[in-house]
């Protein structure tokens, strides 16, 4: 009965005004992956103090762990998240995270240090969600708008599941090894019900196509040739991304710790400040939608980037010469990352498809970047505990921003000025064949 109900609502959510569709989209899509944070950081707001093995924090290891499982399933994604079918996205959506539920139970009731495996189970099936989630809504006029709601639910989501898990931990006693299974049964029914609205999203529309280019599973071929056509681009870009992933996993994953450094313990500062970030980065997003011109959009994103590596890198000099206090520099330092790392997993390659009319699909683009991200990701936490175990998390956090401020900031601007010069060869191209036609 489930199918023709869903059939049913479907066919009359199509007639919906576009305006109401785009907004039931964005708040399932934002529902969906919010609820996703619940089942993967929640453990993060442990601290696990005291623990250590082969001279590495036990807490460390699981970040590595789901990390190095979540790196793992990025490069799966290449293909996976580039050939899937929409009509398995749903189901394959909650079985993925069914699995990495019963992962964090897996936790709870081994013993450290053994347990450490069921957080590599745990960030495999969960790193696929985000392609699946972004399939229902790339290709559209609205995709600005949608895509901007999703993306700040990994700036909300992690504050908020924080929040969830330390007042578990504080208020009800809970286990800080239950409290991540714990916080992610109380998210299950709400990922159903927005995982449900999601596949009421209709398909594109003749505008939607003549305007964003129709969206379409990629082989390995049409993969390898998309690569070879934006090759100069891609690499500046996997630079960027590269660094942005590092330090926006660190301010992730050791948030707690970074801010008991900084002598504040305030369990609900972690969700205000976040949220914060997010209306300023929804609003920077969704004013784009109404940049019509593909190549304008796209230059703007690039502008958007390189202020946000330029205000991570000034806002910690400010703070380093003690000219802002601690919580505006968290608030200014995570705003800069995020103005950069929100773009790149959401309208960054939905605006370059759509400028160069490529028949593609963002999901590919997506987790070709995650994937390079996430392998940095995992090896400067080697390098940071294995060759500088006494430096704390709050000061590798200020050499980071540092670096992704400079490198990122150039190569920003010179991924601007080759997709830009393309993107005039091709209209000049494309220009001389249609007289050559006529």
């Amino acid at each position: 009965m489930a199918i023709p109900i869903v059939t049913q609502l479907k066919a009359k959510v199509a007639n919906w005004p576009y305006w109401l569709i785009s907004i039931l989209a964005a708040i399932a899509a934002f529902g969906a992956y919010t609820s996703m944070y619940a089942f993967r950081k929640a453990f993060t707001a442990g601290t696990f103090l005291g623990e250590q093995y082969w001279h590495i924090d036990y807490k460390v290891w699981l970040v590595i762990a789901q990390i190095f499982g979540y790196m793992l399933s990025k490069f799966y994604g290449i293909r996976f998240i580039a050939e899937i079918r929409g009509a398995k996205r749903g189901i394959t959506i909650l079985a993925l995270v069914g699995v990495s539920w019963l992962a964090l139970l897996a936790f709870a009731v081994t013993p450290a240090p053994y347990n450490i495996i069921f957080l590599f189970i745990n960030g495999f099936p969960l790193g696929l969600i985000w392609g699946l989630v972004f399939g229902y809504l790339e290709g559209r006029r609205s995709t600005e708008f949608m895509a901007a709601v999703l993306s700040i639910s990994f700036i909300f989501g992690s504050g908020f599941v924080k929040t969830v898990g330390q007042t578990l931990m504080l208020v009800y006693h809970v286990n800080e090894y239950y409290m991540p299974f714990a916080t992610g049964a109380l998210f299950v029914l709400p990922l159903i019900l927005f995982v449900m609205m999601l596949e009421l999203m209709p398909p594109q529309t003749p505008e939607d196509i003549a305007l964003r280019t129709e969206r379409l599973p990629m082989t390995k071929l049409e993969r390898k040739q998309f690569i070879a056509r934006f090759l100069p681009g891609i690499i500046l870009t996997l630079f960027i991304y590269v660094l942005i992933t590092i330090m926006r996993d660190i301010r992730d994953n050791f948030n707690v710790e970074i801010w008991n450094s900084l002598g504040i313990t305030d369990r609900t500062i972690y969700a205000r400040i976040d949220t914060q970030i997010s209306v300023i980065v929804l609003a920077a997003m969704s004013l784009l939608i109404l940049v019509k011109k593909n190549l304008r959009a796209f230059s703007l994103i690039h502008l958007m980037i390189i202020v946000g590596c330029l205000l991570a890198g000034g806002s910690t000099v400010m703070f380093s010469h003690n000219i802002i206090s601690p919580i505006a520099w968290m608030t200014m330092v995570g705003l800069g990352l995020y103005l950069v790392y929100v773009p790149y997993n959401a309208i960054f390659f939905e605006r370059l498809i759509a400028t160069f009319h490529y028949k593609s699909n963002v999901g590919f683009l997506i987790y070709l970047a995650d994937s390079i991200g996430y392998l940095g990701s995992v090896s400067v936490l080697l390098v940071k505990e294995l060759g500088r175990p006494t430096i704390s998390w709050a000061e590798f956090f200020k050499e980071g921003a540092i670096v992704v401020s400079i490198v990122g900031g150039v190569c920003g601007l010179l991924s601007l000025l080759y997709f830009y010069r393309s993107a005039r060869n091709k209209a000049v191209a494309d220009a001389a064949s249609n007289i050559v036609t006529l």
